[in-house]
Order: C-alpha cells, then sequence, then structure tokens
C-alpha cells in the first residue's frame, strides 16, 4: 500500500474551495480503506494494516464529522436564506436527502470503526468488504451530488461577507483563530506571551470524583479512549539524574491497577540508569480534546521477570528485535549502521527472539495524584489526592 503526501489545503477566505478539499481527502480515506480489503488478504493486520486502520479512523472520526457539520449548520441554513426561486426548489428537493445520508453513513461508520480499531489494534485482520462498498459508494455519490448542485450554488449566491462569514465559522468550529497578518521578527516572544485558549467543556468537583484515585483513573481513562483521544496511553516520565537535572520523554503506558503505572523499556536507557540511581519519577497524562491532564508522582520499582516475559513475548516480531538491536540512547554513526545491527539481529534469533536481560519494565507507584481539569479564564480545577502512611488516601482541592 502506497500513501499520498497531503496536498496544499486553502484559506478559510474560500471556505467553498476547503470543503472541496475536505472531499478530496474523503476519496483519499476512501481509496485506502478499499485497498486494505486485498492487503489484508494477503497479508494479515500487519504494521502497514494497522497504520492504514488508524488514519482513516483519524479522520472519519474527527475531520469528517467537521464537515458535515459545516454543512448542516453552516452552509445549508446560509443557502436557505438566501436562494429564492428555483434554486429555494431544488434545495429543497436535495438538502433533506443530503442530510439523511450523513445520518446512513454516520451509522454504517460506526460498524467500521469497530473492525478497523480491531485491526489498528492487531486483534484482528477482517473488514468486511460489503461495508466498505457500501460505505464508499454512498460518499462518493454524496460528494458528486453536493459539487454539482450546492457547490455551485453557493458560489453563485454568496456575497463576499457571507463567504467571510462561512469561512470565520469553519475555523471557530475548528478552534482556528481567524487569521491576521503576521507580526514582525522582533515580536515573536509577545506572541507567544499572548497565545491561549480558553478551557470550558467541563468542571471537577470534590463530589464528582471518585474515594480512590484509581477508581477516578480508570473512569477518566475510559472517557478518553470514548473521546478519541489522540493515543491516550501517551505519557510524559520525568526523572532526574545523580546531580538532581531534571529530564523527561514521551512513553506509553502498558498497564495500571492498584501496584501501580507500569511502563517498559531498556534499563541501560538514560532514563534506566537515572532510576537506577534515583528510584523516583512523576508521569504526565494530558488530554486536550478533554482538556483534562492527570499528573503522578511516586517511587519506582521494576516490574517482575514473569511480567516482563509476558509483555515482551506479547510484542509484535519487529519490535522485539528492535530492543535487541538498539542499545537506547547510546551514540550511533548514522542510521545505516542501526539497520545493519537490526539485520544481523533478525538473522541471529528469527521467529523466536528472547528477552534481553537488560529490557522490562518500570511500575511508579503512586505517593500523589492530581486530576486536573480545565476552566474558563484558567480558574481550573484540580483535586489531588494524596497517600498516608497507613495505606489510605486523602483528597482535597487545590487553587488553580
Amino acid at each position: 500500500m502506497s500513501y499520498a503526501l497531503p496536498d496544499s489545503a486553502p484559506g478559510f477566505d474560500q471556505p467553498i474551495a476547503v470543503l472541496k478539499h475536505c472531499h478530496d481527502r474523503i476519496r483519499k480515506q476512501l481509496a485506502t480503506l478499499e485497498k486494505l480489503l486485498p492487503h489484508l488478504a494477503s497479508h494479515g493486520a500487519d504494521e502497514e494494516a494497522r497504520q492504514a486502520a488508524r488514519a482513516v479512523i483519524k479522520y472519519f472520526d474527527q475531520a469528517a464529522p467537521l464537515h458535515h457539520e459545516d454543512e448542516e449548520q453552516n452552509l445549508v441554513p446560509m443557502l436557505h436564506s438566501t436562494a429564492s426561486g428555483a434554486d429555494a426548489a431544488l434545495l429543497a428537493e436535495l438538502v433533506p436527502g443530503i442530510l439523511d445520508e450523513h445520518r446512513q453513513m454516520d451509522g454504517i461508520w460506526q460498524d467500521l470503526h469497530e473492525q478497523l480499531r480491531a485491526i489498528a489494534d492487531g486483534a484482528a485482520a477482517v473488514l468486511r468488504a460489503h461495508d466498505v462498498q457500501r460505505f464508499a459508494a454512498m460518499y462518493r455519490s454524496h460528494m458528486e451530488r453536493e459539487e454539482g448542485h450546492i457547490a455551485p450554488m453557493a458560489k453563485r449566491l454568496f456575497s463576499a461577507a457571507q463567504m467571510a462569514a462561512l469561512g470565520q465559522a469553519m475555523q471557530q468550529r475548528r478552534g482556528i483563530a481567524p487569521s491576521a497578518a503576521p507580526a514582525p521578527a522582533a515580536a515573536t516572544g509577545d506572541a507567544v506571551a499572548s497565545l491561549r485558549k480558553d478551557y470550558g467543556q467541563a468542571s471537577l468537583s470534590e463530589t464528582d470524583v471518585a474515594d480512590d484515585p484509581f477508581v477516578q483513573f480508570t473512569t477518566w481513562f475510559e472517557e478518553a479512549l470514548k473521546a478519541q483521544v489522540n493515543e491516550p496511553n501517551a505519557m510524559s516520565v520525568a526523572t532526574v539524574d545523580e546531580q538532581g537535572r531534571p529530564t523527561s520523554r514521551i512513553v506509553l503506558i502498558k498497564q495500571f491497577d492498584p501496584r501501580g503505572f507500569t511502563w517498559y523499556t531498556n534499563y541501560h536507557s538514560q532514563k534506566g540508569r537515572q532510576l537506577a540511581a534515583n528510584p523516583h519519577a512523576a508521569l504526565l497524562f494530558f488530554w486536550t480534546e478533554l482538556e483534562r491532564q492527570i499528573r503522578i508522582e511516586g517511587k519506582v520499582e521494576r516490574t517482575s521477570e514473569e511480567e516482563s516475559d509476558k509483555y515482551f513475548h506479547s510484542r509484535p516480531l519487529k519490535s522485539r528485535l528492535a530492543a535487541i538491536a538498539s542499545a537506547q540512547s547510546e551514540p550511533i554513526a548514522n542510521r545505516d549502521a542501526l539497520e545493519q545491527h537490526y539485520e544481523a539481529v533478525a538473522r541471529q534469533f528469527g521467529e523466536e527472539p528472547p528477552r534481553p536481560d537488560n529490557w522490562g519494565g518500570f511500575r511508579l507507584v503512586p505517593e500523589r495524584i492530581e486530576f486536573w481539569q480545565g476552566r474558563r479564564s484558567r480558574f481550573h480545577d484540580r483535586i489531588v489526592y494524596t497517600l498516608q502512611s497507613d495505606g489510605s488516601w486523602v483528597r482535597e482541592r487545590l487553587q488553580p
């Protein structure tokens, strides 16, 4: 499977062109979806298939609904308020069907989403051809009708002021500030200082949260999954060296339970060496889509050999080989040398590489967990749990 580089998008001063560009992107995603069918039959849910599934999920979960809202909440109402005579009659004929197709396509997408999620996770390699064909055919027919009738009517009827209003509404829907003249280079610092987004999706009170912070974390994590947060399992891990100098990086959490929060890595890496010298760390999850963050601090311990073995052998073969081939955090001459190491390891170990002794899990046993919910005017909600000597947790509100 191959993927074309994205075309440059028109600006929101050309809102009808932006809508057409969205259609072009939908067509590319539909083509990817159709290519998945023979690819899965030949190769199963390999890394290429998983990447393709994730790309399609991301587009139709995030971008496509915004496009439909552009049409339903702005474009079509503006046309209804402007059109008359034959134009109004054509709208009356076309719009009910267009809106109904939005609902139908959303229903088909829900079925496809479940199939693609299993492929993206490597848990299955099944994609029903009937669902793909129906989804693609309906979308293509739908877009042709809009491009043949709705878009030309808008371009013909809308004034410059209406076009500007449509473009602004589309920008606001995507959280994009209206275009402005670029600031001079000398003002860059001031421009950064003025960047801000006001939060206001939700609130968090003492009566909202669970008594147990692990129960609360599970609730928020499940809500992040449901909201299709981009990589909800990604977290920052901050450690310090022997001199107390901090370092942070993004890793993926692989397990959490009342024992703590677990990730896997090379024990000889920078973070592994730092944790050996000072076994304390801080974790940070930031879910911008939900305007939430979770800060976790505590002592770090290694997982058992059995746990590390179990997780290592659950990984894809190429990931296991890469863990052996890479002396993580150590310098290397170039990419070619890294690839040669990998090929040598692949030849040596074949399909059943053993877990290296220097690779395994770390578990942060929390002593402090803070749940942060963004609120308007930076007056955020912060609820913190602190572990007591008897194993219980004390919960309190912090000022923003």
